[in-house]
């Protein structure tokens, strides 16, 4: 049987769901970026193009200061084997202020003008909740997956003893199965103390053994944090022809993650599975970026955003108990087991996330409008674990390389002033799924780490924006923006398990679609000198 590729420190590493989490930005930035859909590759003057193509900073013809705060809206709506769930939490947030610098040379031709920016950006907020539920629809329960999971792993070196503690046992890399274990979800075979069956069960007469019947099953999840990045950008303007730009990013990361399972069986048989894990990183980056201007109502640009290399740090605590009742000696009896990981338990490693180029285009009709379109390919195939030494995540990495692609990411936007002062914004951007079609429709396990059994799969991203623009002096001005995103996922709470030469798992999960609707509002404040 082909079961987990699991191995000496799984335990600890992250997996390549992990690297795709912590590799997601979003559509954020100045109101003025937003309302375009942040099609800004081309266009620049731009604060927010600092994080995409950083020449954009050489149009500025004047110096600013700009600050932006957004009202977001989240709604995180579940549909578990028809069963249909909403969570709606609503977060204030301060996503950016900003300072460039205009320093013109006089020169008609060659170096026209520098300018330097410092920007402090929120690229990603992981604050949302939800909740799936379903009634007696299941058919495989985490036991069995846990079960199938610790197949091979010898039972006598899973349970805590009072000189023995497994989890410290770097040959069994394993901590769901040790947790499952000592919750008393499974028990092993007599004549095989490396096979295992789930504990929510009795044998008949004839010696088989039959299932209880599944009567329900519950996950909540709650995530808050964010990706918050601090620029440094350079610009050059040669000949108001070419503009070319560079900026070097430090970036911090903090995740904060619990999650709440369980299932119910018949004769009130249940188990129960909490985990918490807070995840803080570090990372720096560089992009660089070219704009040219060929005809005067045309901009082309390009630009390469480096990956962030991080350093990071996880801290996580696992939860579990059961409660079984069962015949024993023409006796009912029952079970009840309350357990949880070492306290206080983390590790180190180091992370690189994709790389990406962006390709864009605008034309400026005159002073009265403008579009602008951007394509970014970002190879999410690129990311990488690594340990603190600097040796590779083996596995992790292959599994990477295995299931992701490069994904694609469409934003297209377009300005239209009304008066001289009033000016509307409208724009959409769609970014499709890294991952591949095996991971994304369940046909291959997916292994994960910790004692966290559930995962989700990206389906893919879209947004819808508008804006308004009102300047009330030649240097003040206010920009104000609304992003409705829809964002699809697949939520597993374990991972499909199958043997090695058949299509059809032996151990099934049944995944709920997910779907996170985002209202965001975001007002821009900005002045000129």
């Amino acid at each position: 049987m082909s079961v987990l590729a699991l191995c000496g420190g799984t335990a600890f590493s992250q997996s390549q769901l992990d690297a795709h989490k912590y590799s997601q930005t979003e559509l954020n930035g100045t109101a003025r970026y937003l309302g375009m859909g942040g099609a800004f590759g081309a266009l620049g003057g731009d604060i927010s193009a600092m994080n995409a193509n950083p020449a954009g900073l050489a149009i500025y013809k004047s110096s600013e200061v700009v600050t932006t705060l957004s009202l977001s809206s989240v709604s995180a709506k579940t549909d578990w084997l028809g069963s249909a769930m909403d969570n709606s939490r609503t977060k204030v947030s301060f996503d950016n202020i900003a300072y460039v610098g205009y320093f013109p040379t006089a020169n008609d031709e060659g170096i026209v003008s520098w300018n330097v920016g410092f920007s402090y950006n929120r690229l990603k907020n992981y604050n949302r909740n939800y909740t799936m539920a379903t009634g007696g629809d299941l058919n495989t329960s985490l036991s069995d997956y846990i079960a199938t999971r610790a197949y091979g792993l010898p039972s006598g070196q899973l349970g805590v003893g009072e000189k023995y503690n497994p989890y410290n046992n770097n040959e069994i890399g394993d901590w769901l199965s040790i947790l499952g274990y000592n919750a008393g979800y499974m028990d092993s075979y007599k004549d095989n103390d490396k096979d295992y069956y789930s504990s929510f069960g009795d044998s008949d007469k004839e010696g088989q053994w039959n299932p209880y019947l599944l009567q329900g099953g519950q996950l909540k999840v709650s995530e808050r944090g964010s990706v918050d990045q601090y620029d440094l950008a350079f610009g050059l303007n040669i000949s108001d022809f070419v503009m070319l730009g560079a900026t070097v990013a430090i970036t911090d990361l903090n995740y904060r993650y619990q999650s709440v399972y369980e299932e119910t069986f018949v004769n009130s048989n249940s188990l129960y599975l909490d985990n918490y894990l807070d995840t803080d990183g570090t990372g720096y980056s560089f992009n660089v970026g070219a704009i040219v201007r060929p005809l005067d109502f045309l901009r082309l640009g390009v630009a390469y955003n480096s990956p962030t290399w991080y350093k990071m740090t996880d801290h996580y605590k696992g939860e579990a108990g059961s409660y079984l009742t069962f015949m024993e000696k023409g006796e009912i009896k029952e079970r009840k087991l309350d357990v949880q990981t070492p306290k206080d338990a983390y590790f180190d490693y180091e992370f690189r996330s994709p790389d990406k180029w962006i390709f864009s285009a605008a034309a400026v009709i005159g002073t009265t409008a403008l579009i602008s379109v951007d394509y970014e390919l970002m190879n999410y195939n690129n990311m990488r674990m690594y340990q603190t030494d600097g040796s590779s995540n083996v596995h992790t990495n292959q599994d990477i390389m295995d299931n992701f692609k490069a994904a694609n990411t469409i934003r297209v936007g377009a300005e239209v002033k009304v008066t001289p002062q009033f000016a509307v914004r409208a724009g959409v951007a769609y970014s499709d799924s890294p991952i591949k079609d095996p991971l994304k429709d369940g046909k291959v396990e997916v292994a994960t780490v910790g004692t966290i059994p559930n995962y989700a799969i990206d389906k893919g991203t879209m947004n819808y924006t508008v804006g308004i623009g009102y300047r009330f002096t030649p240097n003040f001005y206010t920009d104000l923006a609304c992003v409705f995103r829809s964002y699809k996922e697949d939520v597993y709470t374990f991972s499909n398990v199958y043997a090695s030469d058949d299509p059809q798992p032996i151990i099934e999960a049944q995944p709920a679609s997910l779907k996170t609707n985002t209202t965001r509002v975001a007002l821009t404040l900005g002045y000129k000198f």
